[in-house]
């Protein structure tokens, strides 16, 4: 009884503690284009664990896995349609995904911005090499590499929100 009590607290406030930190930590990682979301899924059902899971369950748990995978659809969605939106082809779409993620691992050597930094670059890139490759105009090309780029930071935007939402659901369950 007392003794059980004040460790049920204890776990609730190193849940708490650990929720607290993933959230922060996850929505840091989201703009280095690092998978902050899924770090706050599992914080969330971290600290559902440490709880014995009495105010957290499998439908907040779905909702918050949900969340996550619509922030990962939403940011590949966002910076195909936005590439294309600046004229750039499924191509260049696709040069914008795989050079913004090339440009994130060449990128992690230089602390915190780098990944950012290389993953803008990276999408610029990407699109605009494959756009030239298909349409050979350069300023088609170039006008789809600044799609990438705009849908880059739309999409980062979007997953932060996402990850804001899922912040606000554990910190429900936390305090209910």
């Amino acid at each position: 009884p007392p003794r059980r009590r004040t460790r049920a607290a204890g776990m609730n406030w190193l849940g708490l503690v650990l929720l607290l930190a993933t959230d922060v930590v996850g929505l840091v990682l989201i703009p280095l284009g690092l998978p902050g979301l899924w770090l706050m899924v599992l914080g969330f059902i971290g600290f559902g664990w440490l709880t014995q899971f009495r105010t957290i369950g499998v439908v907040a748990m779905g909702i918050v896995i949900a969340v996550a995978a619509i922030g990962e659809i939403a940011e590949a969605w966002l910076g195909f349609r936005i590439t294309r939106r600046y004229g750039g082809s499924k191509r260049a779409g696709w040069g914008a995904l795989l050079g913004g993620i090339l440009g994130a691992v060449v990128g992690v050597p230089v602390p915190i911005v780098g990944s950012v930094i290389g993953a803008f670059v990276g999408s610029f890139a990407g699109a605009t090499v494959l756009e030239y490759t298909r349409s050979l105009a350069m300023g088609g090309a170039t006008r789809a590499g600044w799609g990438a780029v705009v849908g880059r930071a739309a999409a980062a935007a979007v997953k932060v929100a996402l990850g804001l939402v899922i912040a606000a659901l554990g910190l429900f369950a936390a305090l209910r």
